[in-house]
């Protein structure tokens, strides 16, 4: 499966112009600017430490840029000089439209598989009890699980609990799901059976993707678009088949060697 260019008359769900991040006096993002259009898959490349993950962080409010502007869904978020309890009420309704799934794949553990994908939907978005259920065993079947549902986290595998984080994920409807490396905490047989869920996501167009990933087979095959990062800065760009098989920039072809 391969994605073709993204239409570039769609309207963008992701603005970073300029982002500044600094933690301390290390400068984290060195003004990155990027665009990523509605429905767009955009995979983003790099060495550790150049700010992929915080770019998600600052796309669901996690953390709060010190400079340029971040915007999300049409919305501007508000900087780091804005007191916390106010960047909270901006997010508060903006991340409800927004999926994330992270490394570590972090459910609840007092919670089944099924009571993982219940609890949001039915607390903050107010859905039945039994409408949450159906759905969530609907998800679970789609990510090869519904025979897990009432199984609990520590009964199941690293790759199944990755499935279930996405299925989790998917349970709010998300417009924009994030991805921070899904894959960098297990170990190789249980990769492919989430990027199997991931590519199917990428197939249906049905929303708009970043994902954070070491895994270039995958970027390759699924995004429209890489964004290769070093040193909190966007170093190249481009169609994906582009920037992975002739970058450009010396910079990404040697960080490429090193993982091929």
């Amino acid at each position: 499966m391969t994605r073709g260019p993204a239409a570039p008359d769609r309207p963008a769900d992701v603005v970073l112009a300029g982002a500044t991040k600094r933690v301390g006096a290390t400068t984290v993002l060195a003004g990155v600017s990027l665009e990523v259009a509605h429905g767009e898959v955009v995979a983003l490349v790099g060495p550790s430490g150049s700010g992929k993950s915080t770019i998600l962080r600052l796309l669901n409010g996690l953390e709060a840029a010190d400079g340029g502007r971040v915007e999300v869904l049409g919305v501007e978020a508000p900087r780091s000089d804005v007191p916390a309890t106010a960047r909270e009420r901006h997010w508060l309704p903006l991340r409800r439209r927004i999926g994330f799934v992270f490394q570590a794949f972090p459910l609840y553990p007092h919670r089944t598989a099924l009571g993982n994908l219940t609890l949001a939907p039915t607390t903050v978005l107010g859905r039945s009890e039994e409408e949450a259920r159906a759905r969530g065993l609907a998800l679970l079947d789609r990510v090869g699980l519904m025979a897990r549902a009432d199984a609990w986290p520590r009964e199941l595998s690293g790759g199944q609990r990755q499935r279930v984080a996405i299925a989790r994920a998917l349970a709010m409807d998300p417009e924009i799901l994030l991805f921070d490396e899904p894959t960098s905490a297990l170990d190789p047989e249980t990769i492919g059976e989430v990027l199997e869920v991931m590519r199917d996501l990428v197939a249906e167009h049905a929303r708009t993707i970043l994902v954070v990933t070491h895994e270039v087979r995958f970027a390759r095959e699924a995004a429209d678009r890489v964004a290769f990062l070093d040193g909190g800065t966007v170093v190249e760009a481009g169609p994906a088949r582009q920037v992975l098989d002739a970058p450009a920039h010396p910079r990404t072809r040697a960080f490429l060697q090193r993982l091929l």
